[in-house]
Formats: structure tokens, C-alpha cells, sequence
């Protein structure tokens, strides 16, 4: 019997499951997915810088606030010292923040985020504390502090482009001083200023929302406050909005400076680690910090000028220390705080230490 042998045929092109392109067209989808969360952190601080900027005028609009145009203070020597520490310490943080960002490369800014995050958050707080100081708050007290400069922003101590915030029961947050808030924020960097607005929007009620949830953690958790059901006794695990509405007072109002307190939030856990993977412009992430936090800082050392009196805070400006001088706080001085305070200041020399990327920030 004769057999035939079979000839296996081997082709020349082998098959392959997936094209190379179609690959790393998945990969590319897959990174970002993984960068979305990321991507939103940096939209919501980009919309922040883009809604001062759009809405900021030459002098901070402070001029125009009767708030501050009635701030005075009565301090004595230890009090001036207390504030000149609380400056300093803000100052030098900003410092940091500053040469960080203007000597890092992309790769550099990246993994710069697990120190520059609590920079940019401390860096305001500490300048926060010195007006809050000149206010008779003097703590340091996390929750006092956020719960009066909530009052602060409501009373309309701060110009309009910070002066929005958050209100309301968990399920019915309402936003103020926003109007274009209510549209859908989008995925994209801000382009207009409804999509800065939409944004800002966005990350109040989220940021109110996590609020509310600590809280009432924290409320359940404690045998003398926890609201409990009338047939068992039991703390209870399901509220409705009337229990949502018991809890109410204890969030306060929900301004920028919460927002800024993400950061730590953000520092503190393992959802830095996302943002340092992630990939999205690290570079414009620094710069939009680094002006928010100047444009804060600016607003806190003009009331503190206005509290020491224009003179006497010249003085403590001429005497900073030595990394300190010829800088970004010589440059605020002259562009924001005696504009404001001094009809006609007197002329000082641009600062030209300092590097065009971060006049704009001054």
C-alpha cells in the first residue's frame, strides 16, 4: 500500500495576534485611563490659575473690599515677631517651591510631586495663619483655621476671583459666586472661562462630599454623637437626607483653601503614586501651583502690611535673610502690597534676579 506523505508548508509571514500598531494604540489607551484620575487633579489647579488670572485686575481688587479697607490691628513687639516667624516660614517654603520649579526637568518635576505638593499647601497656610493672626485667630488648630477663613471668604475678605465656595447638606451642595459652575466640567485643560468655572465647580462639590463623609465617619464612630435608630439603638448605616442635614453645620463652608488642603490629602496617601506615573504636562502642574500660591500670598501679606502699617513692613521686608532677598517678596511688595497701600509709592528698581517665568508669579 502506497502512502503519501504530507508536506508541512511553513509560512513565510507568520501569523501574529495583533498588528504592532494596534498594540501600542492599546497601551497608549491603557496609560491613559490610568492617567485620567491625574489629569483631572492637574485640570481642577489649571482652572484655578486660569479663573484668577481671567478675573484678577492690577491690584488684586483688595482696594475695592470693605473688609479691607476697615482691617486694623493693635500688635505689640511679641506680636510683630510672631508674624515676622510666620511669614518667614512661609516665604522659604515658596522658596523651595520656586527652585524646584524652575530647575526641574520634566522627569525631575515628576517625582518632585511628593514634596512640592505639601510645599505649595504649607507655603499658604503659614501666610494664611499671619493674616488670620492680625484677625486675633492665633492657632494652629486645622479645623479652626479652615473654619474661619471659610467665614472670611464669605464675608467677602477676599477679592472676587478666590471668593467662591461651597454650602448646603450632602445631596444638595450649592455653589456661590460661580455662575457658570453648574455646566459639565470636561476631561481638557480650561480654554474658556466655562470651563475654568465648570471645573472649579466640580472639585467643591467632590471636595464637600469627601468632607461630609469624614464626617459623618467621625460622628458614627463616637458613641456620644452618633445618630442612632429609634427601634434598635444601633448607630445607623443608611441616612437620609434630614440625617445628611444634621451634620450640616459641622462642615462649614467649603472654600479654595479646601481645596488647597488636597493636596496634603493627596501627599499624605498612596494616591501620589498615581500622579507621579501618570502622564500629563508636570511642568504647566507647577506652574499653575506656584500661581495660585502667589496670588494667595499676595492677599495675606497686603493685610498684614495694612495691620504692621506700610512703613514697618518695609522695614521687616529689608531685613529678610540672605535667600530670601532681591526676590519674589521684594517683587510683591512692589507690584501688589504699595499699590494698594501707598497712593503714590515710591519707585523701586525691577528685580532682575529673578527669571521672566516667575515675574508673572510674583
Amino acid at each position: 500500500m502506497k502512502t503519501t506523505e504530507e508536506t508541512r508548508i511553513i509560512p513565510l509571514n507568520p501569523q501574529v495576534d495583533a498588528p504592532a500598531d494596534e498594540l501600542q494604540q492599546k497601551l497608549a489607551d491603557e496609560n491613559w485611563r490610568k492617567s485620567i484620575p491625574a489629569q483631572v487633579f492637574l485640570n481642577y489647579f489649571f482652572a484655578i490659575n486660569y479663573h484668577i488670572q481671567e478675573n484678577d485686575d492690577v491690584l488684586g481688587g483688595l482696594q475695592n473690599l470693605p473688609f479691607f479697607r476697615s482691617h486694623t490691628a493693635e500688635l505689640s513687639d511679641a506680636d510683630v515677631a510672631a508674624l515676622t516667624k510666620l511669614l518667614h516660614t512661609s516665604w522659604s517654603t515658596e522658596y523651595a517651591l520656586r527652585a524646584t520649579a524652575e530647575l526641574g526637568d520634566e522627569n525631575f518635576l515628576r517625582n518632585a510631586l511628593h514634596w512640592t505638593f505639601p510645599q505649595a499647601y504649607h507655603a499658604i497656610l503659614s501666610g494664611l495663619q499671619a493674616f488670620l493672626y492680625t484677625t486675633g485667630v492665633r492657632s494652629n488648630n486645622g479645623q479652626l483655621i479652615r473654619r474661619e477663613v471659610g467665614r472670611l471668604v464669605v464675608k467677602n475678605a477676599y477679592p472676587r476671583p478666590v471668593s467662591f465656595y461651597a454650602a448646603g447638606a450632602y445631596g444638595d451642595f450649592s455653589i456661590h459666586r460661580l455662575p457658570l459652575a453648574g455646566y459639565k466640567a470636561g476631561l481638557h485643560i480650561a480654554s474658556k472661562e466655562i470651563d475654568a468655572q465648570a471645573q472649579i465647580g466640580q472639585m467643591l462639590r467632590t471636595t464637600r462630599k469627601m468632607k461630609a463623609q469624614w464626617t459623618r465617619q467621625q460622628v458614627q464612630a463616637n458613641p456620644n454623637t452618633a445618630i442612632r435608630s429609634q427601634k434598635t439603638g444601633r448607630p445607623l448605616d443608611k441616612w437620609t437626607a434630614a440625617h445628611w442635614q444634621q451634620i450640616t453645620w459641622r462642615l462649614g463652608y467649603t472654600t479654595i483653601f479646601d481645596l488647597l488642603g488636597r493636596l496634603r490629602i493627596s501627599e499624605s496617601t498612596r494616591e501620589i503614586e498615581r500622579y507621579v506615573e501618570a502622564d500629563i504636562d508636570f511642568r504647566l502642574f507647577h506652574s499653575s501651583l506656584l500661581n495660585i500660591v502667589s496670588y494667595l500670598n499676595g492677599i495675606h501679606e497686603t493685610y498684614v502690611a495694612k495691620a504692621l502699617g506700610l512703613e514697618r513692613y518695609r522695614e521687616l521686608v529689608a531685613e529678610l535673610p540672605v535667600h530670601l532677598q532681591s526676590g519674589f517678596v521684594q517683587e510683591r511688595l512692589r507690584t501688589r502690597v504699595e499699590p494698594v497701600l501707598a497712593p503714590t509709592p515710591p519707585t523701586a528698581p525691577a528685580i532682575a534676579a529673578e527669571s521672566q517665568q516667575f515675574r508673572m508669579a510674583a
